[in-house]
């Protein structure tokens, strides 16, 4: 990023009123990392009104934002997006509307940067879509995980979409492929899930009696002789919720280096399955503005459309 000249002074409009300071300065500070856009904050070289603020401040209408000039160091700097990846996510978006868009996200690419990541997800597409003012994930998936991913183009979306979240109004349905004969008669597994530290700074879920309530649904698509794709819908949204309650069930997700087995390792190594078999395969939400349901889905990649035939000439 180059260096500003001059302090920058910015009028809050009405679309950015509501969102955080901290938000509003990752998009106009492009390619600072959120550790630095903490630290100026924190230090006071961000004022809002000449005084100091907090990183969680939201913005009012007429506020005077002071942005000071900024020199980042090589290594604290967002890497730019790549010519390759901005294609890509340009022709990733499935469908958009006037404050949001859904996006068919690719796999392995986190959704935001840090811990060792330069450039994730959002802060490649904020690169990408420079015309726009606005733009956050209403929710996240998996690094490994790939398919319908929504994000807002505005605060009052996302305000209404994270509440639709919240009340259960927004149905996701992912497909995995997975070990073993799926039983047709298992449709739910509830089974309590618990964070912790796996060790170098790693989170991991597991079940646990003392752990948040969870449910999946699951429902078999197509069985094969040694997997079986299925089609889960998490009832509750817990992190790693499908991955982890179906290995409880017997049945880990192939290509699943953190809760995967042996077993499934083989079978995808079989299958040449190098990713993890998650694919959120359709998204229902409510159009912010009408609350009409909007229902979108992401076909299956290449790679993975190339596995179920494999399966299919194994069985």
């Amino acid at each position: 990023m180059a260096e500003g000249r001059d302090v920058q002074w910015v009028e809050i409009s009405e679309g950015q009123v509501g969102q955080r300071i901290d938000n509003f300065l990752r998009t106009r500070l492009k390619g600072a990392p959120k550790s630095l856009i903490y630290r100026i904050v924190r230090k006071g070289e961000i004022r809002v009104n000449k005084k100091r603020v907090k990183a969680d401040y939201r913005l009012v209408l007429g506020d005077m934002v002071r942005i000071p000039p900024l020199r980042l160091a090589p290594e604290e700097a967002v890497r730019e997006v790549s010519d390759g990846l901005r294609n890509l996510l340009a022709g990733s978006v499935l469908v958009e509307g006037p404050d949001w868009l859904v996006l068919n996200k690719p796999a392995g690419l986190a959704v935001h940067g840090g811990s060792g990541v330069k450039i994730g997800l959002i802060e490649a597409l904020r690169q990408v879509r420079d015309d726009l003012d606005f733009l956050e994930l209403v929710h996240r998936l998996d690094r490994d995980t790939s398919g319908c991913l929504l994000l807002a183009k505005s605060r009052e979306a996302l305000v209404t979409l994270n509440q639709a979240l919240k009340a259960h109004q927004m149905d996701k349905q992912y497909l995995a492929l997975v070990q073993g004969r799926w039983p047709a008669r298992r449709e739910f597994v509830s089974a309590r899930l618990d964070r912790f530290n796996a060790g170098n700074g790693e989170r991991r879920v597991r079940v646990d009696n003392q752990g948040k309530v969870s449910r999946t649904r699951f429902a078999v698509r197509e069985a094969f002789s040694r997997v079986t794709l299925i089609e889960a819908e998490p009832v509750t949204g817990r992190t790693h919720q499908i991955r982890v309650h179906a290995g409880h069930a017997g049945h880990a997700l192939l290509g699943d280096d953190k809760y995967g087995t042996r077993e499934g390792a083989r079978l995808a190594r079989e299958l040449k399955l190098d990713r993890l078999f998650l694919h959120s395969h359709a998204l229902t939400f409510p159009e912010p503005t009408s609350g009409r349901p909007v229902h979108v889905k992401a076909p299956l990649g290449e790679t993975l459309e190339a596995v179920l035939a494999r399966a299919r000439r194994a069985n």
